[in-house]
């Protein structure tokens, strides 16, 4: 059965202009990008956002096999249409099945590489005019955080045939000058020794891995109180604990949300929303009203509508559509598992104004507030724990432990968490277990769990390699009972 769009809906695309045209125009350029989105209310946002998904979910339909097969039969409305993930469709269908037209582009295509649970490597293709579009989206939310006048980035996310990196780098060039060093401590203040503080700077990398540079900065005798830094931070969640460490040497920091799954720049963190996360802290009324009963504090974000629309699902989990025509392999509805919610900019400050909070006093002097939605993200909901940009998996453990069938035999029970001391987070494997704990046995554990992970997780084995400070875990052993 092909789900084609009604004649309302048509003529309610059509508003939307062909092609994306609309959202072109508007993100031509910083200060129209600012201008037009100043004009839409967040309702208006929220409308324009949901009817683009929905005309994304005909078009793959129409011309990418894989997803009308996964379509199948559903009835026509976003809504109605099924989730997509790994399981259910990248792992079900071929990647040529998954792109338009049913095949691989060889022209301006980019793949970027993601591991599975199992360390097989998933590959995802992207056009670029799609890549285009992101990076411009981050180069605006950059300069939104940081001011428009230039800077000097040091892009220190690992390089490679992962998205981060090389996505970022590109990026930034749009704002300014770049130098890619990668995770290398060395070559990050030789760069600043080079230039010198007459710039400033906008240093980018996973949050643990600045703070190792802030140690290892100091321990030489760098002279950081001479610079102006920044700081643009990724791959993982971060404690307002460590943002305030940071802020001993950064004077902002800021962090994006993405996935390999979809695309990196999905959202970012924005005054506004640093403030309302750090009020939430402080204020448990303040985090009840925005976030629910819920103990944990989330990361918040505010994302553009027109370029993706997020929902929630039964299950607390965000679901993903990436609403513009250039994608090469559309992801409509997708589940990456990541446990959050999603509100308009008007309906959150509602909750805060009914507890006596006004969003406008939060907000620091000269920062102009974007009335971007919302969303906030716990983390993997299937216990996913994320170090350094490397995803650990309860099935990767699992596997590691039953190739040791001597620490198998005695050990009842497992979990995976984040270890966060003195700012500095690691992974933290504890484990039940039907025997003492000693310190032999426990170095037992991690020696096993290291050389184990490092053959199966090709993440893992990465990270470990550039961040060994970080990656080794922390292992935790009790008595059964």
């Amino acid at each position: 059965m092909t789900i084609r769009p009604t004649v309302l809906d048509r003529l309610r695309f059509l508003l939307l202009g062909p092609r994306d045209w609309i959202v072109r125009l508007l993100c031509w350029r910083y200060e129209t990008f600012l201008w037009g989105f100043s004009l839409m209310t967040p309702r208006l946002m929220d409308w324009s956002s949901r009817l683009r998904a929905r005309r994304a979910m005909y078009r793959a339909a129409a011309v990418v096999p894989a997803y009308a097969s996964h379509l199948g039969q559903t009835p026509a409305g976003i809504n109605g249409a099924p989730e997509m993930d790994k399981a259910n469709y990248v792992k079900a269908y071929p990647t040529e099945a998954r792109c338009r037209h049913g095949g691989l582009t060889l022209r301006e295509t980019m793949i970027d590489e993601s591991s599975g649970s199992t360390g097989t490597p998933y590959n995802w293709v992207r056009s670029r005019q799609e890549r285009m579009e992101s990076q411009r989206f981050i180069a605006y939310f950059a300069k939104y955080c940081f001011g428009t006048r230039p800077w000097i980035t040091i892009n220190a996310f690992s390089m490679g045939a992962w998205a981060t990196g090389i996505n970022m780098g590109q990026a930034m060039e749009q704002v300014g000058v770049v130098k890619n060093t990668g995770p290398d401590f060395g070559k990050i203040l030789s760069t600043l020794r080079f230039f010198g503080p007459k710039y400033p700077y906008l240093i980018l990398g996973y949050p643990p891995f600045l703070k190792h540079f802030i140690d290892v900065a100091e321990g030489e005798g760098f002279p950081l109180d001479q610079y102006r830094l920044n700081a643009l931070v990724g791959g993982e969640g971060m404690s307002e604990g460590l943002r305030d460490y940071l802020l001993t040497r950064f004077q902002q920091v800021y962090s994006g949300y993405g996935a390999t799954d979809l695309e990196i720049g999905i959202a970012g963190e924005t005054p506004v929303a640093v403030a309302l996360r750090r009020l939430a802290l402080r204020d448990p009324a303040v985090k009840a009203a925005l976030f629910g009963k819920d103990s944990r504090l989330p990361m918040l974000f505010q994302y553009n509508p027109l370029m993706h629309c997020i929902e929630q699902n039964g299950n607390r989990e965000l679901l993903f559509t990436i609403t513009r025509g250039s994608l090469l392999s559309p992801r409509i509805r997708y589940n990456v598992h990541d446990e959050g919610g999603v509100a308009r900019f008007d309906e959150l400050t509602a909750h805060l104004r009914a507890i006596g909070y006004d969003v406008s006093s939060l907000v620091p002097a000269g920062s102009r507030v974007l009335r971007f939605p919302f969303v906030w993200v716990y983390g993997r909901r299937d216990s996913t724990i994320s170090v350094m940009g490397a995803n650990i998996y309860p099935e990767d453990l699992e596997a590691c432990l039953y190739a040791e069938p001597a620490l198998a035999r005695i050990t009842r029970s497992f979990c995976l968490s984040l270890s966060e001391q003195s700012s500095q987070v690691r992974p933290c494997f504890l484990f039940a277990i039907d025997a003492e704990p000693t310190a032999e046995l426990r170095e037992r554990f991690a020696r096993a769990m290291v050389d184990r992970l490092q053959a199966l997780n090709a993440d893992f084995r990465e990270a470990l390699h550039e961040y060994r400070e970080s990656m080794c875990p922390e292992i935790r052993l009790y008595r059964v009972g």
